[in-house]
């Protein structure tokens, strides 16, 4: 029988909800201005949110701001899939995605389910769910860290490439993470070339399947013009066909297909701020991120 809680635990686990569904200053400006201002639009965009999730487990994943967050409790995980099959969403993949957005078509109701760093977790906690609703997803891996027996990436187990094989068999769809996980922007240009292409050809030998998708490792530098541009180059010339990066928002015609923006999504997303993060709402938070960005640029 579960013993009662104190007083100082009640309050404390009180205060902890009001700050999680209250005092979050993005998820007030995104219910309450953002969303509002959307519905009120009498021409809507299509939008196709990607989803960003990184390991389904439990814990704060060492963060102190649920902007951070990277980790989703299996529990809330599987609330967020029941609510987009409740809302009739279908699931789509990348290069579904980049022929919508090459030739401005919509698909709707349509979402991609990614997943970032080859966590075990996707394989215990978050496929038999996705296995309950037909829905595809995209896994992308730090090939560094995935081995044929267990490694760890953050203090966390990784994939082994059994059971990325036995995932790929499932219908689960395999990109590039890099190798070792770096910051490219900081690597030399020798650097960047092996963690893009021995990436790509690793999964390739291992699992047995072309690798068209990449995803862009830490906050993406999209004010380094520069960069973003001979990145871009680099990808074309390996071979990739689209990526994905941490850019926040949701998918409009007309979008540079290897830099995809997305919605990061955790345990802090309760039901109201999901569907509004679904429906475009959150994409004011992209302003906010790259004006950061660039003050951080200027005065680092």
């Amino acid at each position: 029988m579960t013993q009662p809680r104190n007083k100082s635990e009640v309050i404390r686990s009180r205060a902890q909800m009001f700050s999680r569904n209250i005092l979050r200053a993005d998820r007030f400006a995104t219910l309450y201005l953002f969303q509002p201002f959307q519905n009120a639009l009498i021409h809507k965009e299509t939008r196709i949110p990607i989803l960003m999730y990184h390991s389904i487990s439990n814990g704060n994943g060492n963060s102190h701001h649920p902007y951070y967050q990277m980790t989703t409790s299996p529990e809330v995980f599987a609330e967020q899939m029941r609510c987009l099959n409740d809302n009739q969403y279908s699931t789509i993949g990348l290069g579904d995605l980049v022929k919508s957005v090459n030739h401005s078509t919509g698909f709707e109701r349509c979402v991609v389910i990614t997943f970032d760093d080859g966590f075990h977790d996707f394989y215990s906690h978050a496929m038999p769910v996705l296995s309950r609703y037909g829905f595809r997803a995209t896994v992308f891996l730090p090939t560094g860290y995935i081995g044929d027996t267990r490694k760890q990436f953050k203090n966390r187990d990784c994939l082994t490439w059994g059971e990325v094989r036995e995932l790929h068999r499932a219908r689960v769809t395999f990109g590039s993470h890099t190798v070792t996980h770096p910051q490219l922007c900081l690597a030399t240009r020798e650097q960047q070339e092996y963690e893009i292409r021995h990436s790509k050809r690793c999964i390739e030998d291992k699992v047995g399947c072309e690798v068209q998708s990449f995803c862009y490792p830490f906050a993406f530098p999209e004010q380094n013009y520069a960069f973003t541009h001979g990145l871009r180059e680099s990808l074309k010339a390996c071979g990739y066909k689209n990526g994905v990066c941490t850019v926040v928002g949701t998918v409009r015609a007309g979008q540079d297909v290897y830099f995809l923006k997305r919605l990061p999504i955790s345990s802090w997303d309760d039901q109201r701020l999901f569907r509004a993060k679904l429906n475009g709402a959150y994409d004011w938070m992209h302003k906010v991120q790259y004006l950061t960005k660039i003050a951080k640029a200027r005065f680092s």
